[in-house]
């Protein structure tokens, strides 16, 4: 990008609530179904710690909860802590947004970026985070997921 900014936006339509959502985003045993075998630990609260766990203990990345407004809006200043190339990068942030939609559908849109014009780290979560949404959707639509646990 030219004013030297790294971003990936993606938005999906989900067949659920605000509230079903925020619980899917928020709750470690379900998110570990849809992140493929990742879990997350964290202090759900704003300034809390958060990390995301491989099955195996090893951290996958790590950063700090910056806002947290239930069934609307949760950011995270995360890092990589796993490839050493995506972790000298820095630090990114991704925000999620929930808005209700038309029905029962609600509108959940990722941002994931960083300072930093043409970032690995940047281009590697813009090919997870389709496979990790399309698993959320798939979930929370119809109990199952398409992609199995990876890690």
């Amino acid at each position: 990008m030219a004013d030297g900014k790294s971003s990936f936006v993606y938005a999906i339509y989900i067949r659920t609530t605000p509230e079903k959502l925020w619980a899917a985003l928020t709750t470690p045993e379900f998110v570990q179904r849809y992140w493929m075998g990742i879990r997350p630990e964290a202090e759900w609260k704003e300034g809390g710690s958060w990390k995301l766990m491989f099955a195996d203990g090893r951290i996958a990345d790590a950063g700090k909860i910056t806002e947290f407004l239930p069934n609307k809006r949760l950011s995270i200043r995360w890092r990589n802590e796993f490839r050493p190339e995506l972790k000298e990068e820095g630090w990114s942030l991704c925000t999620m947004e929930i808005e209700p939609a038309a029905g029962e559908t609600v509108k959940l849109t990722v941002t994931h970026g960083m300072e930093r014009e043409d970032s690995k780290f940047i281009g590697a979560v813009s090919g997870g985070w389709p496979q990790i949404l399309s698993n959320l959707k798939s979930l929370l639509e119809t109990g199952a997921t398409i992609f199995p646990p990876r890690y």
